[in-house]
């Protein structure tokens, strides 16, 4: 079984055990060791260290091998000053390129995120926000302004925690706002009402408390 799975699977799964803090900033990336947590050969996982690095989180050390990225706080500050601007150009890109699909999962997302504020559902929110984002993303009709997107949204939720978010009705109100413009082509509008979103949200974004591992 170990060779039916691909180096994309391996690299998804190392990510997100990245993101979510169960691999710390700084650790060993031992192939061997990696290799057994996830069931497969030592091949995909040299494949998906070398994609990680690329993308950031992951860095080679000399003697060490690959070890989890340790970014600094100049990098995080980047992190969110990349948002500011290639949100509100992906929602732009999205009024002019979106597909009645694209239109149909964003206003599913929508009313669904309105639906769970109003019943106090906040647990759902956070990943029906992602959605939204994501969706977004794919409706600017470019692999590689949608491939950043995804990118930066995963390393902004690996280097931060939002401490003060907008009220979930806020959010919600802003996502719909958004979605009339794109649903009518309005690019200028959709770029304004996004650039306003993020400023809005931005203020609650801080940077996370990352702790040194015991042993590298």
């Amino acid at each position: 079984m170990r060779g039916h799975i691909s180096a994309q699977v391996v690299c998804t799964a190392i990510r997100e055990d990245i993101v979510s803090g169960a691999l710390a900033p700084g650790r060993r990336l031992v192939e061997d060791i990696l290799a057994a947590r996830y069931g497969v050969s030592r091949v995909p996982v040299r494949e998906a260290l070398r994609t990680l690095q690329s993308e950031g989180f992951v860095t080679a050390r000399q003697h060490a091998g690959a070890c989890v990225a340790e970014p600094t706080a100049q990098e995080a500050a980047d992190l969110l000053d990349l948002r500011a601007l290639l949100e509100p150009l992906g929602a732009a890109r999205a009024a002019t390129r979106r597909t009645d699909a694209h239109l149909k999962v964003l206003r599913g997302l929508v009313r669904l995120g309105r639906e769970r504020t109003r019943h106090a559902h906040p647990a759902d929110l956070p990943q029906l926000d992602g959605w939204f984002h994501e969706t977004l993303a794919q409706a600017a009709g470019s692999p590689s302004l949608t491939a950043l997107l995804t990118q930066l949204r995963r390393k902004i939720e690996w280097m931060y925690v939002v401490e003060t978010p907008l009220r979930s009705s806020q959010v919600w109100d802003d996502h719909g706002a958004v979605l009339d413009a794109v649903a009518r082509g309005d690019a200028d509008r959709a770029r304004a009402l996004m650039a306003a979103h993020v400023e809005r949200s931005s203020p609650g974004y801080r940077v996370r408390l990352v702790p040194t591992p015991a042993v590298r």
